[in-house]
């Protein structure tokens, strides 16, 4: 049993600029209660002002990643439609800020995610699954369609792939999720953290400058139109070639030297 006072999210950084944020409540499946997306919350508010962070892994305690919200608390508000109104609002802000994180953000996906907890897997930037490793968008199966979870799956899978896992909430294998394009990778649950780590690492050591820059732009042009798009990033391009890192990345290309990045 898990210790009532024990945080909600655990923070743990290493030297080299990798934060994990891991969701700390097992005994819950790790639901997207209230109080667990209010912590998630300010975890992320905090990370997006933390020069030091240059990789973030969300992770979580137990063998469910994430079971969705908590139905039990719902269940209490179902005639208190401001309460869950504020709890789709807020459940809508964090995976957002997900998205908008300046550092790309690494699901650790072992075990179970299903319905919000897939959500959150489909909002992070790259995911690596453990073998062992099920998602699942199951609300069509108590009557409550998987809406929200619907707008990060349907950004990350073709729509029918979307659209069978919505319309039979069914459970589907790691394997699967990553023939769908839900996950990046499957590895053998030993094998997991090296992978994950290996990843980090590798983003980790480029220009954090260059890589804000990115990760914007990327989801950007995603909701243009094509011309718009390409305007758009012309205009990153050029605004990214006047960044000191970008001039010393290409220097150093040309001079087949290591860069020396000053992450501006």
């Amino acid at each position: 049993m898990t210790d009532p006072e024990a945080p909600l999210i655990l923070r743990e950084s290493t030297p080299a600029g990798i934060t994990t944020l891991t969701l700390n409540q097992p005994e819950r499946r790790n639901s997207l209660s209230m109080a667990m997306l209010e912590s998630l919350s300010v975890a992320l508010e905090e990370l997006a002002g933390d020069d030091e962070t240059r990789v973030v892994v969300l992770a979580a305690k137990g063998n469910v990643f994430c079971a969705g919200h908590d139905l039990r608390e719902i269940r209490e508000q179902l005639d208190q439609k401001a309460a869950l109104q504020e709890l789709f609002r807020l459940c809508s802000k964090v995976m957002q800020q997900i998205i908008q994180l300046p550092q790309p953000v690494i699901a650790r996906a072992a075990g179970v995610a299903t319905a919000a907890g897939c959500q959150l897997i489909a909002s992070c930037d790259l995911a690596v699954a453990s073998d062992s490793a099920r998602f699942a968008t199951p609300g069509v199966n108590i009557g409550l369609f998987c809406s929200t979870p619907m707008v990060a799956l349907s950004r990350n899978v073709s729509r029918k792939h979307a659209m069978e896992m919505l319309l039979t909430g069914e459970m589907i294998s790691a394997q699967r999720a990553e023939e769908m394009g839900l996950v990046n990778r499957v590895v053998s649950g030993e094998n997991l953290d090296q992978t994950i780590h290996e990843m980090a690492s590798t983003i980790a050591a480029k220009s954090s400058h260059t890589l804000r820059i990115g990760k914007e732009a990327f989801y950007r042009q995603l909701e243009m139109g094509l011309t718009d798009a390409y305007e758009y990033t012309s205009e990153v391009m050029v605004a990214n070639l006047e960044a000191a890192d970008a001039q010393e990345g290409i220097c150093a290309f040309l001079e087949k030297r290591a860069p020396g990045w000053q992450d501006r």
